[in-house]
């Protein structure tokens, strides 16, 4: 059963960030996850939510997206991630 990935970033210094976005889709990949959408237009329907840089990943399972999540690849580069940016992750499991 699919798992998505859905961050909610707002980036505060590009440059840095940049090195994260250049890094991260080999590691990604290599966990068999895949974009869906990744920093495209936004329009918030409802509720109170801003919108700042979304991403949506797909995995095959739930054990993707954590091994993925908790590999030691992506440990290193949150730390990119959270300098150059705040946000947040949210895991969702699929039907």
């Amino acid at each position: 059963m699919a798992a998505y990935l859905l961050a909610n970033i707002e980036v505060a210094d590009p440059e840095t960030y940049e090195e994260y976005r250049r890094l991260v889709p080999a590691v990604i990949a290599a966990h068999g996850g895949r974009y869906l959408a990744r920093g495209g237009a936004t329009e918030l329907l409802e509720g109170t939510l801003k919108p700042n840089r979304m991403v949506l990943l797909e995995f095959p399972d739930m054990a993707k997206l954590k091994g993925f999540y908790e590999s030691p690849e992506y440990q290193r580069l949150i730390g990119v991630r959270q300098r150059a940016s705040n946000g947040s992750l949210i895991a969702i499991q699929g039907l």
